[in-house]
């Protein structure tokens, strides 16, 4: 199964670090996020992927032909220009797939472009800008239960500031609160049926504004809830506060991996 992540985005909100890169390859702890999601389906066994390219698409291409060469040792023959890579380096067995799908193309139209290189067959899809400590196998085990066209996954969002409980003027509880008591949001992390492109026309479809909400229309859209970590990076505030998680050995989307004994499906 191969899984679609979209990385074509500007990222204007990012301004300060994508005006020479895309999002994705904005670093945590010195990987781009691009590279943590990637982690995140491999560690579950996914390792074939499409990546749809737009915005400075060649930064992430030079990224990756790049990098089995700068992960591992190399003997350099300078006078025949030769070099020969070590096997003790530190390259995933990941197979991916680069298409560039155009500078202005909307979301939706971009999945449309992968198509050819998905074909027919269920795939998964993310977006190039968030990490989560989500259960790949028990999403998938819940898409499957269902039988309909599209799973996505249903997060709370991060809370930005303190939570207050008011009795009256006086504060009968303050807490600082990872994500919100209630309501829940798109996370991104589908699992789709083939049947999804058809709902997709042409590069100037929003994935969101269009095949989503014709979906739901359609009542073949569900959700699978997650109620533990999820952080998108909008922001140098989302950069910073992931760093911080990463660099004090306290990343939760490390965490969770398919050998776990404890983790069970979520019921339909």
């Amino acid at each position: 199964m191969k899984v679609a992540i979209l990385a074509g985005g500007v990222g204007s909100r990012l301004s300060e670090e994508t005006e020479v890169k895309p999002k994705p390859m904005v670093e945590i702890g010195g990987k781009p996020i691009l590279w943590h999601i990637m982690k995140i389906y491999a560690d579950f066994g996914y390792n074939e992927f499409a990546i749809a390219l737009g915005y400075r698409g060649e930064v992430i291409k030079k990224y990756l032909v790049d990098y089995c060469s700068l992960n591992s040792n190399l003997a350099v023959n300078l006078r025949t220009g030769t070099v020969q890579r070590s096997e003790d380096g530190d390259a995933p067995d990941w197979r991916v797939d680069l298409i560039d799908t155009g500078i202005g193309t909307e979301t939706g139209g971009r999945v449309k472009r992968l198509q050819p290189v998905i074909g027919n067959e269920t795939f998964m899809l993310t977006w190039g800008d968030g990490v989560a400590d989500i259960d790949i196998d028990a999403l998938l085990r819940f898409h499957r239960s269902h039988g309909k066209l599209a799973t996505l996954t249903a997060v709370r969002p991060p809370a930005r500031f303190g939570h207050l409980d008011l009795d009256g003027d006086q504060v009968g509880e303050f807490s600082e609160k990872p994500q919100t008591s209630e309501g829940w949001i798109n996370g991104a992390f589908f699992v789709l049926e083939p049947e999804v492109f058809d709902y997709i026309e042409g590069d100037a479809t929003s994935f969101e504004r269009g095949p989503l909400t014709r979906l739901a229309r359609d009542g073949q859209l569900m959700a699978y809830r997650h109620d533990s970590f999820w952080q998108c990076m909008d922001t140098l505030r989302d950069r910073k506060l992931l760093e911080e998680l990463w660099s004090g050995g306290n990343a939760p989307w490390t965490t969770v991996r398919r050998q776990a004994p404890h983790l069970v499906a979520v019921s339909a």
